[in-house]
């Protein structure tokens, strides 16, 4: 199926941003922005995990419980991720690497499976990850998976409310294709703190 013009553009900026975020985390290189390829050392563990201040939520051990602030860890398996029932708190917590990056992988499996899927995960189903490596793989299969849903949608997906019936969005009030600028935003928003948070803890002893 013929991906629909105006879908092109949109489509063309989240491959562009995934594969970008996929370098500043994994290497070997990275894109400057001006055609110079800059090294970049692949995230650790403990990067992935660093706290850069007091009372970061970030993913944690179940066994251990949620951190400050939060009241609960979302996601399966043997790791979650910190979280509280609205109202959230105010100011919202900083954030490490880690969690931004399973809110955003989450956000990409589960919209993906709400627009091209069983309607039905939840995010108790989705698995956390612990470790660096995993991390990345599940923002990779997460980004796939949501791609393979926009080259699903034709021209009548795209004016469609409700397409996407994620549950934690506005998907089932607006119409796809705001959706799909909504992802791209979250993806570029998400990419460009999880690079700033690499560059501060490369020079954190300084």
């Amino acid at each position: 199926m013929a991906v629909p013009p105006r879908l092109v553009p949109l489509l063309e900026q989240f491959d562009f941003a995934r594969e970008r975020l996929t370098h500043r985390m994994a290497g070997p290189f990275v894109d400057s922005g001006n055609g110079t390829d800059v090294a970049v050392v692949p995230l650790t563990d403990e990067e992935y995990l660093w706290e850069p201040v007091p009372g970061c939520w970030s993913v944690r051990r179940r066994a251990d419980g949620p951190g400050p602030g939060a009241t609960v860890l979302t996601g399966a398996g043997e790791w979650g991720r910190d979280s509280a029932p609205a109202p959230h708190p105010v100011p919202p917590p900083f954030t490490t690497i880690a969690w931004r990056l399973s809110h955003l992988s989450e956000l990409l499996a589960l919209r993906s499976e709400h627009t091209n899927g069983g309607h039905v995960l939840t995010r108790d189903d989705y698995t956390v990850s612990g470790d660096a490596a995993s991390a990345i793989k599940a923002f990779d299969a997460g980004a796939s998976a949501w791609r393979e849903a926009l080259l699903a949608a034709d021209d009548t997906a795209l004016d469609t409310v409700g397409h996407s019936t994620y549950p934690h969005g506005s998907d089932p009030e607006d119409v796809f294709l705001d959706i799909v600028w909504w992802v791209n935003q979250e993806l570029l928003h998400h990419g460009a703190e999880i690079a700033l948070l690499r560059d501060l803890y490369r020079y954190r002893s300084v």
